[in-house]
């Protein structure tokens, strides 16, 4: 058979599957719009108002719902405890498995079973993960009153670090801990905002595991005075927008130094992440990481969302699932390691 002919083959069998898969396609697009349509979407938000994961979730909800089969009216709620884990618990355990329950919750509570208590019901991979709307980079601020300039000189002061659960625990610990920073961690705010408050009345002094789209928003007024400032940045890579500021990761001596970052630093790649429950049909789980991407590429959105000042690098539903997996993968000795970093003691 000439190439030509072997060509004209394949194409025609193309053409016949899909003639034969196009029904099934539009039959399940009618019964994910017959399920949306006059119904209600809640996306639920882990975290105080007012956050950063508060304000992601307010935009996108604002403008996912015209992209979802049927238009439902999403509605964002909050449901606060244990730095987003009260919701992934909910989410994974109590929500319906029907499509009509989503929610977004910090990396720090999707890493939980792995870094964190033995008790924990909760399986990260078994979300069906519907698209991350940001990359983030997270640092540590410290009040400019300290006289602190440097991360060399953060690390080698006695400083008072807030923490709140979820990321701004994580990293402090981690900070004490992993890169040997002197000083202690208070918990018990309720979150960024209430740190920040805290800092400006000065019962702390800095907090680690802020994002960067939360210093353009809630502390830009602090930074902008100059009465807070970034000190080091956790990315995987250094951010453009953080030049000048130093690296974590220039001072990993090991490969498995910089394998316990990933997991503990670098695991904010998985930023502003939205979930829903397992066992979700298969058609709505498409239909709704569709609707993701459709409305991380809507100009409304990224209008609204650059109004706001939210930095938006969208990933995938598909690339969140694998990157969750992927964490969930790493070597015994790196996640003993790091669950040992990421806790007080």
């Amino acid at each position: 058979m000439s190439l030509k002919s072997w060509a004209m083959l394949v194409r025609h069998a193309a053409l016949a599957v899909a003639a034969l898969s196009a029904p099934a396609a539009v039959a399940q697009t009618d019964e994910v719009a017959a399920f949306y349509k006059g119904r209600t979407l809640s996306l639920v938000v882990g975290h105080e108002v007012g956050t950063g994961y508060d304000l992601y979730g307010r935009v996108l909800a604002r403008h996912i719902g015209r992209h979802i089969p049927g238009e439902p009216q999403v509605v964002p709620q909050n449901m606060i405890g244990g730095g987003g884990l009260h919701t992934a618990n909910w989410l994974h355990n109590v929500a319906p498995r029907d499509g009509s329950q989503v929610a977004i919750f910090a990396h720090t509570a999707i890493l939980e079973p792995l870094l964190g208590s033995s008790g924990v019901k909760l399986d990260s991979t078994k979300f069906h993960w519907i698209g991350n709307m940001d990359e983030t980079v997270s640092t540590c601020v410290i009040a400019t009153a300290t006289g602190v300039t440097s991360f060399d000189q953060l690390l080698a002061r006695d400083t008072i670090y807030g923490g709140s659960g979820g990321p701004l625990t994580v990293f402090g610990a981690a900070m004490i801990n992993l890169l040997g920073a002197k000083g202690r961690l208070v918990q018990g705010y309720k979150g960024s905002a209430n740190i920040k408050l805290a800092i400006i009345r000065g019962e702390v002094e800095a907090t680690c595991g802020l994002s960067r789209s939360t210093q353009q928003t809630q502390w830009r007024d602090e930074i902008d005075a100059g009465r807070i400032k970034p000190i080091v940045q956790f990315g995987r890579k250094p951010h453009p927008g953080l030049a000048g500021v130093a690296h974590a990761y220039d001072y990993a001596k090991t490969d498995e130094d910089r394998q316990v970052f990933d997991l503990i630093f670098g695991a904010t790649s998985l930023g502003r992440p939205m979930a829903a429950p397992p066992a979700v049909p298969a058609a709505r789980v498409k239909a709704l990481r569709e609707a993701f991407t459709a409305a991380m590429n809507d100009p409304k959105f990224k209008a609204d969302a650059d109004q706001a000042r939210l930095d938006i690098s969208p990933m995938t539903g598909e690339e969140l699932q694998a990157l969750v997996a992927r964490f969930f993968a790493s070597p015994k000795a790196v996640v003993d390691r790091a669950k040992w970093a990421s806790q007080l003691h």
